[in-house]
């Protein structure tokens, strides 16, 4: 099995930064992705960004300009991925939650709160 756990939200101020990281454990091998999802209040969960085991990136559209995904390139492995989120906005305020990819089976983390004051 593998487990995420997520850290880094919390309450920022309106054009403020947050980073956010995502650490997965048990059985990793076989992780072919990761990602971040959110889930802002009372709205479905949303794609922000996702990362590939060879590095390559998807970004939402609407945080592109402000969202960087990355990962742990110490490691062949995908373990860690990191969410920069730069300008941030109330309309980002949500419940994000860190996935990953491992065959058929997506894993979800418990997520982390971020919200961003006015």
């Amino acid at each position: 099995q593998v487990q995420l756990v997520e850290s880094g939200g919390g309450l920022v101020q309106a054009g403020g930064s947050l980073r956010l990281s995502c650490v997965a454990s048990g059985n990793i091998y076989g992780i072919t992705s990761m990602g971040w999802y959110r889930r802002p209040p009372g709205k479905e969960a949303e794609l922000v960004a996702h990362i590939s085991m060879s590095g390559s990136t998807t970004i939402a559209d609407s945080v592109k300009d402000r969202f960087t995904i990355s990962r742990d390139s110490a490691t062949r492995l995908l373990r860690t991925v990191y969410l920069l989120m730069n300008s941030l906005k109330p309309d980002d305020t949500a419940m994000y939650y860190c996935t990953a990819n491992r065959g058929s089976v997506v894993i979800w983390g418990q997520g982390t709160q971020v919200t961003v004051s006015s």
